[in-house]
């Protein structure tokens, strides 16, 4: 308990107890995930939100804030931004098909003819 008031002791000052609830706000209303004060790891989950923000606002925060407090610069945990990508909320995977996997890279489709439907008839 007592290493974890030493690790907090940051959270003691008046004016960076203000921009981290600034951030907290700022957090709150783009990804409306509440962020408590009470939190084991405040301070990563901080810095992951502020990766992944939008708003210039939380990062100039977020920037006067690791000014001020100098144990706060945390090194990004790595990633595989390369693999996965997020849509709506969703990953999307970038892994090609099953039928591009099964031909070799010699071999070539014929382009396929596509049949199109114009009123119920057949037009080309």
């Amino acid at each position: 308990m007592t290493s974890l008031a030493s690790e907090r002791s940051w959270l003691l000052d008046p004016s960076v107890l203000k921009l981290v609830h600034q951030c907290r706000r700022l957090i709150h209303t783009e990804f409306g995930v509440k962020l408590h004060l009470t939190e084991e790891h405040l301070d990563q989950q901080l810095a992951d939100y502020v990766r992944k923000t939008r708003s210039t606002q939380l990062i100039r925060t977020w920037e006067t804030l690791k000014e001020q407090v100098p144990q706060l610069n945390i090194e990004p945990e790595e990633e595989d931004d390369g693999l996965k990508r997020n849509y709506r909320g969703q990953v999307i995977a970038d892994a090609p098909t099953a039928a591009a996997q099964d031909h070799e890279e010699g071999e070539i489709d014929p382009p396929r003819k596509k049949k199109v439907i114009y009123r119920g008839q057949v037009v080309g």
